[in-house]
């Protein structure tokens, strides 16, 4: 029996995972089952465009906030919190600590 080993891991956004949705979907005509339910999902979960995603990726990487990893950025985007305590909440679930003038930085560059 093989052993899958992982070679390298990658942060993907959502917006990453619809682009590759409509690459798939123009390849083949039609979705599986399971790509139907995820395209549905990203509908409905899904706040901006992909464009204006990585627009506010680079946005928030220009910050140069300390200790604040590619996951994170791409989990914020995902969310897309409005106020200070959303976007807290969404950092509560890693390790990290960001002074709220970051903090404000970031929910400037959302908006």
């Amino acid at each position: 029996m093989s052993k899958p080993q992982v070679i390298t891991e990658t942060p993907v956004s959502v917006y990453d995972i619809k682009e590759h949705l409509e690459s798939i979907k123009k390849r083949d005509g039609d979705l599986t089952f399971r790509g139907n339910k995820v395209e549905e999902y990203l509908q409905q979960f899904t706040m901006v465009s992909p464009k204006k995603a990585k627009e506010i990726k680079a946005k928030i990487e220009e910050l140069q906030v300390p200790r604040l990893k590619e996951s994170h950025i791409l989990k914020i985007i995902d969310v897309m919190p409005k106020h200070l305590e959303e976007l807290k909440v969404v950092l509560q679930a890693y390790t990290i600590t960001v002074k709220d003038e970051h903090l404000k930085k970031i929910i400037d560059a959302l908006i």
